[in-house]
């Protein structure tokens, strides 16, 4: 993930603070509330990292083809990670 957990923490605070003061939302609770968000958020923006972990367990399986064929690793990779980007319907 780019952003340390602070930081996304930290927009999830701001992002409930500006949604309740805007009255787009309301909550009793604004802590749970904010943990909620930044759960939300974390497990967004460590979908790339998942793709990425997923792209390497299925590159590690084809490694002798690969080799045989003379295919191209980072080639490979771009492939497969906008394969299973399509997949997860993510926007990377």
């Amino acid at each position: 993930m780019i952003f340390s957990k602070e930081y996304v923490g930290y927009l999830a605070r701001q992002t409930v603070k500006q949604l309740m003061a805007e009255k787009m939302i309301h909550s009793e609770k604004p802590a749970v509330l904010n943990e909620r968000v930044a759960e939300g958020m974390i497990e967004e923006l460590s979908l790339e990292d998942r793709i990425n972990d997923e792209v390497r367990v299925i590159l590690e399986a084809f490694q002798d083809d690969m080799r045989k064929t003379g295919a191209s690793y980072p080639e490979m990779f771009k492939k497969v990670k906008a394969e299973l980007a399509r997949k997860y319907k993510a926007v990377l």
